[in-house]
């Protein structure tokens, strides 16, 4: 037990001291750069330190465990490692760094390099090339597209940009991480979700196209493990960042995600934050897939389905195509709801993806807008398809302003293929939450308590029902919690007859005070 309290005590100061630094090394280095804009710069070179150390680390340790205790492979000539190092290790890393490449090494002069900005992009270029040819290349080719070393968002000149890169090189390298093997956190992936998470609430834009709150990402891994010893492998078909998907290695040991995490993303730069997030959290090339492309028109990752688990917060609401594809209608995936989500709100086209690529014993908990569960027209069509079939085990309303960027409620939708009842649990978690600052967060008892009821399916008065699915069709398919659970009425009730005998008293106190106030009158006339 204090072995277990010294652990959580070591973590709270490491990363607390963690944060502290991070942030005050974006804050000073952006200056007059917008920092959502400069981000990636810190990002990028964050992720930069971390492979370095990794593969050095990498080197190191099989040369100590082979006698030789003072080796140190920062300090090899790029003659010697190309030579003696690089065979066999893009295969196992997915990625070989030269000694001169080094993070250590280059911030050592990085104050008076003068083409430290050029030097750098070729750095970058080259641990990219490694992997040209290998099994990793299409998991390490673009890692570093958003780090543009020659932009005007660094400087004007040659040698502000160097300034500006320096400084951001110095600041990280003034980090102690520790060593990897002796941290109480997950240092490197600590401080890029942190990073990441203060940009989004700082940024007045839309953090969930990006970033889903550590919270929220727990509460849908505990939903879609809930009852599983093990599972095959994890996807998101919409997975941003990656936060998802890595909440599920945070939860969960390796062996219980046996196949590892797959993923995809339309968006250049958070694709490119989500393969790097993989890499910070220690996820080797050959445990994860995530690709680039658009989920709805492209999928890539049909050869890998069905999932034992789906995590997904995709984009409320976008347009996309719809029935302007004709074709559409006949995708596997769309065509047995005998309709398309409409042009304007491409909501259910995830979900009907999502249950495509669900396993006949798999769980998928997906964030949705709460418009979905009640408008009419295509949307009903698909959410009538869905409750005939059985195919919802649950919807969950969260509290408002979970999320950065948006102070919107969001749902949770869960499904599933292998119910043993024709009923669906509704669960209203809009007064589960705490107050912080800037947003609502989810407490672990708030956790704990929607996932129990999902669990239990046990009726809690103004919290969760069973419902028949029959009472859904009568009810035209609506799927809004607050049709079917009551919300408490926490106005203050009013004793009628109490309240009327001390409106009778007051009266009669009034008649008396009148009275005696009269005869002070008449008293004074006189």
């Amino acid at each position: 037990m204090a072995e277990e309290f010294n652990k959580l005590n070591n973590e709270g100061i490491q990363r607390t001291e963690l944060h502290r630094k991070i942030w005050a090394i974006a804050d000073n280095v952006r200056g007059a750069v917008d920092g959502w804009d400069f981000k990636q710069y810190i990002l990028g070179i964050l992720f930069y330190r971390f492979i370095s150390e990794n593969m050095t680390d990498f080197f190191n340790k099989t040369e100590h465990e082979a006698g030789d205790l003072d080796f140190d492979y920062a300090k090899l000539s790029d003659a010697e490692a190309e030579q003696d190092f690089r065979p066999n290790t893009v295969e196992e890393k997915g990625f070989f760094i030269l000694p001169s490449q080094l993070f250590e090494n280059v911030v050592k002069t990085s104050k008076t390099n003068e083409n430290l900005n050029t030097d750098l992009a070729n750095i970058f270029r080259r641990i990219e090339a490694s992997a040209i040819g290998f099994s990793s290349e299409g998991d390490i080719k673009g890692l570093f597209d958003d780090l543009d070393m020659t932009s005007n968002r660094l400087g004007g000149t040659v040698a502000e940009k160097n300034k500006r890169l320096a400084d951001i090189l110095i600041g990280i390298s003034e980090i102690n991480f520790g060593k990897f093997a002796e941290n109480d956190i997950d240092a490197f992936g600590d401080a890029y979700e942190y990073l990441i998470s203060n940009y989004a609430s700082n940024a007045g834009k839309s953090g969930g196209e990006f970033f889903t709150p550590q919270t929220v990402s727990k509460l849908l891994a505990r939903i879609v493990m809930e009852g599983k010893d093990k599972i095959n492998k994890v996807y998101d078909p919409a997975c941003g960042s990656g936060s998802l998907l890595l909440q599920m290695k945070k939860q969960f040991e390796k062996h219980i995600i046996g196949e590892g995490f797959f993923g995809q993303e339309i968006n250049m730069t958070t694709f490119n934050l989500a393969r790097m997030n993989m890499f910070l959290h220690n996820i080797n090339y050959n445990y994860f897939s995530i690709r680039r492309g658009d989920t709805l028109l492209n999928p890539l990752h049909k050869d890998e389905k069905p999932f034992d688990a789906i995590v997904s917060n995709p984009p409320y609401s976008i347009k996309w195509i719809g029935d302007d594809d004709p074709t559409l209608i006949n995708d596997e995936r769309f065509a047995p709801a005998g309709k398309l989500a409409p042009k304007s709100k491409a909501d259910f086209a995830f979900i009907m993806h999502s249950l495509n690529y669900l396993s006949s014993r798999g769980t998928a908990a997906i964030v949705c807008f709460p418009g979905i569960f009640y408008r009419s027209g295509a949307e009903k069509t698909i959410r009538k398809y869905l409750v005939d079939n059985n195919f919802v085990d649950c919807v969950i309303s969260l509290p408002s302003n979970l999320f950065f960027g948006t102070s919107i409620a969001t749902n949770i939708l869960v499904l599933a293929k292998n119910k043993k009842e024709n009923k669906t649990l509704f669960i209203d978690a809009s007064s589960e939450y705490k107050k912080e600052t800037n947003n609502n967060v989810l407490t672990e008892a708030n956790i704990e308590k929607i996932v129990s009821a999902f669990r239990d399916k046990k009726v809690q008065e103004h919290f969760t029902r069973l419902v028949d699915n029959g009472e859904i069709a009568e009810n035209d398919y609506n799927l809004s919690v607050s049709n079917y659970v009551e919300k408490k009425d926490t106005r203050e009730k009013i004793d009628i007859a109490k309240l009327n005998a001390e409106i009778t008293e007051t009266v009669i106190r009034i008649d008396e005070l009148r009275a005696a106030i009269d005869e002070i009158v008449k008293e004074l006339s006189k």
